[in-house]
């Protein structure tokens, strides 16, 4: 792999994060790789001697680097488009996650190889470490790294004085939700259900295809990215992020990403669910919802109303608009409806 990168131009770290022994690692690169520049790079050589090397690098004159951590942060070398980090499972997240960010800052393809023993047995904190590396890798998951990282740690009692706590047994999401409506049950307010209990069921294959994303556990952990979205905006986000890593969606794949907007949009109007029901998706309201369904459905063709429910036929003629833009424009109006009503109930 790396003879393949220094063909196409670019410089290769080595990152070797034990002094003892990476002299001898990089002779054991130089004797596999002859003719390549191979250095050698760490904090523990003198200063002059570590930034002559540094400075040869940067000038493009050493093609591998062999080095330390000590690149983690403050480097910007461009041409370095390929990074090998040996004995992975030693490090941190964070570690895993700003080495990884050395390279490709020109904007360029850039590849990160994370690398373990295979034969050695891991730990369950550095599998899940490794794990969380390889399925973050789409733009501004640093965040969602740093909530990862705190789950794999373990976090203090938040309403106690113990340095341990129940987190890692839920997730840190799910035991901030739990910890969130308790307080809010405490102090006598109503807990606003999320858009989760919103139910959405829609006559279409919805899913990630295997052909899509074929890693099982990474297929998982993109369902979960995707139905964490809060908002609309943030659900496009995440389906850009899902294309640029995957490609462009298939079919079950874009209709996964119109059922979570349809959800987002259902729960921001108060309804209680979007179903099929024959030829038509239903929209179920409460009791007492307060808005005009007659006045929406009459700005749609073939729409049919009762006291709680609206009715869009799937049924289309040949000119008219996809029943499932219908549907999202019909969601649209009633939660303008709804934000309608709230200010003037307040």
């Amino acid at each position: 792999m790396i003879t393949r990168e220094l063909a196409r131009g670019g410089q290769v770290y080595y990152v070797h994060n034990r002094v003892r022994g990476i002299e001898r690692e990089a002779d054991h690169l130089k004797e596999l790789l002859p003719g390549v520049r191979i250095e050698v790079g760490h904090g523990q050589m003198p200063e002059r001697s570590l930034a002559r090397v540094m400075q040869r690098f940067m000038d493009g004159e050493v093609d591998v680097l062999v080095c330390t951590t000590i690149i983690e942060s403050g480097l910007d070398i461009p041409n370095a488009n390929t990074i090998l980090v040996n004995d992975a499972q030693r490090l941190g997240l964070a570690q895993l996650y700003q080495l990884r960010g050395r390279v490709g800052r020109a904007g360029q393809r850039a590849y990160a190889y994370i690398l373990y023993p295979p034969s050695k047995s891991l730990t369950e904190r550095a599998d899940k470490r490794l794990e969380v590396i390889g399925d973050l890798q789409d733009l501004g998951a640093g965040f969602r790294l740093a909530l990862r990282d705190l789950e794999i740690r373990g976090a203090g009692n938040l309403l106690g004085e113990e340095q341990h706590g129940e987190i890692a047994a839920v997730g840190l999401e799910l035991y901030n939700h739990l910890l969130r409506d308790a307080v809010t049950r405490l102090q006598g307010k109503a807990v606003v259900e999320s858009p989760a209990q919103v139910t959405v069921s829609l006559p279409l294959a919805a899913h990630l295809p295997p052909s899509y994303v074929s890693d099982e556990r990474l297929r998982l952990r993109c369902y979960q990215d995707l139905a964490a979205a809060a908002t609309e905006a943030e659900l496009d986000t995440r389906g850009r992020g899902l294309a640029d890593r995957f490609g462009p969606p298939p079919a079950p794949a874009l209709a996964l990403l119109l059922t979570l907007r349809v959800r987002l949009l259902a729960a921001a109007a108060g309804a209680l669910g979007v179903e099929r029901d024959g030829e038509a998706v239903v929209i179920r309201l409460p009791n007492g919802h307060g808005l005009d369904l007659p006045a929406v459905a009459a700005q749609f063709r073939g729409m049919s109303t009762s006291p709680t429910r609206l009715r869009v036929p799937t049924a289309r003629r040949p000119g008219e608009a996809q029943w499932e833009d219908v549907l999202v424009r019909v969601l649209r109006e009633l939660g303008r409806l709804e934000r309608i009503r709230q200010r003037a109930a307040s």
